[in-house]
């Protein structure tokens, strides 16, 4: 479904992303590395979204086609949606504005009723600012906004952060859902127990490249990995 090869992407000068190659079928894949790895970084480059007076070179083909240095809206109509870290939600929009902005047409396959199926709390809320929600109903109206522009691909960028774990079950299964639906969705995650509960298949960015890839299972099973890949004291020892 998506096929990134020998993707570079520069601040400036900087040299951050360093050709990273992988591909995503319709299922979750988790990636996860230490801080300033280039994770975030490889998501807006996908998106398109990396900003003014920086580029990105490389290929990124989904279902074929080629979208690398293509603009950030023709990305998302061809099927690569975005929810970013901290949500980037705006506090003069209520959320039914939030759905609403987005223009998807009654015959999407994801409409902002939809959504609301999806996330009930979310219907309950409707006319509350975004701002105004809690950080879990605020995942869910970011999830819901890229939603409606009616992905093939989704790209999360840490998801989990700053929930409660009763919220984070809910949003794993959310995920899984959406992928058992057909939708391939790639998952920056810096909780490893997040991560490996959320996806077989687990990538790793170190320095800007991708170091390795390997699965829940063996990741989970190897308290080295753990430490050098994240720093993490070992989930497999706290067992």
């Amino acid at each position: 479904m998506l096929e990134v090869t020998g993707l570079n992407a520069y601040y400036g000068t900087a040299h951050v992303l360093q050709d990273v190659s992988l591909t995503l079928g319709a299922e979750p894949v988790a990636l996860i590395g230490r801080n300033g790895m280039g994770k975030s970084t490889l998501c807006k480059a996908l998106s398109g979204v990396l900003g003014p007076g920086n580029r990105v070179t490389g290929s990124v083909r989904l279902e074929g086609e080629e979208l690398g240095g293509k603009p950030a809206h023709r990305i998302a109509k061809a099927g690569i949606g975005y929810v970013p870290q901290g949500r980037r939600l705006f506090q003069s929009l209520t959320v039914d504005e939030h759905l609403l902005i987005v223009g998807a047409r009654r015959d999407d396959a994801w409409t902002p009723e939809r959504v609301y199926e999806l996330f009930p709390r979310l219907a309950e809320r409707k006319h509350v600012s975004g701002t105004s929600l809690s950080g879990g109903e605020q995942e869910m109206l970011s999830i819901g906004r890229a939603l409606l522009t009616n992905p093939k691909v989704l790209v999360m960028d840490e998801p989990s952060e700053g929930l409660a774990p009763t919220v984070v079950e809910t949003l794993i299964e959310t995920i899984k859902d959406l992928a058992a639906a057909g939708m391939g969705l790639l998952v920056v995650e810096q909780n490893l127990g997040v991560a490996t509960s959320l996806a077989e298949r687990v990538v790793v960015m170190v320095s800007g490249s991708v170091a390795t890839e390997t699965t829940s299972q063996d990741l989970l099973s190897d308290p080295e990995q753990q430490k050098r890949f994240l720093g993490v004291e070992p989930l497999a020892e706290a067992a």
